[in-house]
């Protein structure tokens, strides 16, 4: 499982707890300082499409609109923290945010 997202997220921070109490041993990746790889943004990407990106974040606020119009590969290669969190991968099947869907098919709930 790999567990991609932001040490200073709270979400993703419910979210850890959450797998490791439920057993799970992610490998956190911190779309900060880790960064994320081409092929994982390009997998992101084609998995997700523009609902990777997260408009309710600082980052999207303060982008002029012509940035905001731009590709949303492009977008979060020059801001990953614009992703929307967590996005999980486990064996190729992936998933993205923290909802109750999200966290029955990790949690078994």
């Amino acid at each position: 499982m790999r567990f991609f997202g932001l040490k200073s997220c709270d979400t993703c921070r419910k979210a850890l707890k959450a797998l490791s109490a439920a057993g799970h041993e992610p490998t956190v990746i911190d779309v900060r300082a880790d960064g994320v790889s081409d092929s994982d943004l390009a997998t992101i990407i084609t998995q997700f499409g523009d609902a990777a990106l997260n408009r309710a974040s600082t980052t999207w606020r303060g982008l002029s609109d012509t940035e905001k119009a731009s590709d949303p590969a492009a977008l979060l290669a020059a801001h990953p923290t614009l992703m929307k969190r967590p996005v999980i991968e486990v064996d190729g099947d992936w998933t993205i945010g923290w909802k109750a869907d999200v966290q029955a098919k990790y949690l078994g709930d």
